[in-house]
């Protein structure tokens, strides 16, 4: 049995220069409160998806056992996916799709990544850098996500990290994260709307950075912002137009970039909607 995650208070904000954004009126959270005022409103999120037999641990325990026979042998993040409900982050004429090993259209033209793919990006977060045994690991600490999407690897994260900072630049998954996750009672999730090429240089250094969305080359900022030791598992677009995950290493001695899964992801956009 696996220790219960760390909480922290959801604090929902937008990045400097795009507004203010409601958050949730509770006492957590106004004991976070940033410098800034910020307008509070409380709206009631919607029903988690719900359909048969998606409730029960065993699917979601059928769930990680292909994620093992997958070749995913991290078992903190193996955990941590067995621990988030899926389903509930997908529209409820999905649901049953939920524990497939599969993405799916969560709106706006962006969708929630295979599940395998989700595990296998926060392994590769967490493996040590240089390490010979293949189950050495590095601690989550403060992460960085950039494309919050629904919030499904938000939560995933959440498990396993010191403190999560999601950045999202379409509104409307922005606040669909934010009505799910706060549903959940995910506590220790900090929301952003803004441009996640830009990361959130308030809250660096961070310890990890992990983006869902691939462009040509890595973001500067995700790289300054990235504290030394740490580790950024992002998509990448080589010169065939082919994606791979690459995995960079800040070390004293610069940075260290190691080529791995062939994936596919959404465009990595600047800007906001």
């Amino acid at each position: 049995m696996t220790a219960p995650a760390r909480r922290f208070p959801l604090s929902l904000d937008r990045l400097p220069g795009v507004g203010k954004q409601p958050r949730a009126a509770t006492p957590q959270a106004q004991l976070q409160r940033p410098q800034r005022p910020v307008r509070e409103a409380a709206a009631a999120p919607p029903a988690p998806a719900v359909g048969q037999g998606l409730d029960s641990e065993a699917v979601r325990a059928r769930m990680v056992e292909r994620l093992r026979q997958l070749g995913v042998e991290d078992e903190r993040v193996l955990a941590a996916m067995g621990a988030v409900p899926r389903h509930h982050f997908v529209d409820s004429a999905l649901a049953a799709q939920a524990y497939e090993d599969t993405s799916l259209p969560i709106g706006w033209e962006q969708t929630i990544s295979k599940p395998v793919v989700v595990a296998r990006m926060i392994a590769l977060l967490a493996a040590a850098p240089g390490a010979r045994h293949r189950q050495v690991r590095r601690p989550l600490g403060r992460v960085l996500e950039v494309g919050t999407g629904c919030g499904y690897q938000a939560a995933v994260l959440a498990q396993l990290a010191v403190r999560v900072t999601s950045i999202e630049r379409l509104s409307p998954l922005h606040a669909k994260s934010r009505d799910k996750l706060h549903a959940l009672g995910l506590l220790d999730i900090r929301l952003l709307h803004g441009d996640g090429q830009l990361g959130h240089a308030p809250n660096a250094p961070y310890d990890s950075i992990i983006s869902a969305a691939g462009g040509a080359h890595v973001a500067p900022a995700w790289l300054s912002q990235l504290g030394e030791g740490g580790r950024l598992v992002a998509p990448i677009v080589g010169a065939d137009g082919a994606q791979q995950l690459i995995v960079i290493d800040k070390t004293p001695d610069g940075l260290r970039r190691h080529l791995h899964d062939g994936v596919h992801f959404v465009p990595l956009k600047s800007g906001v909607l």
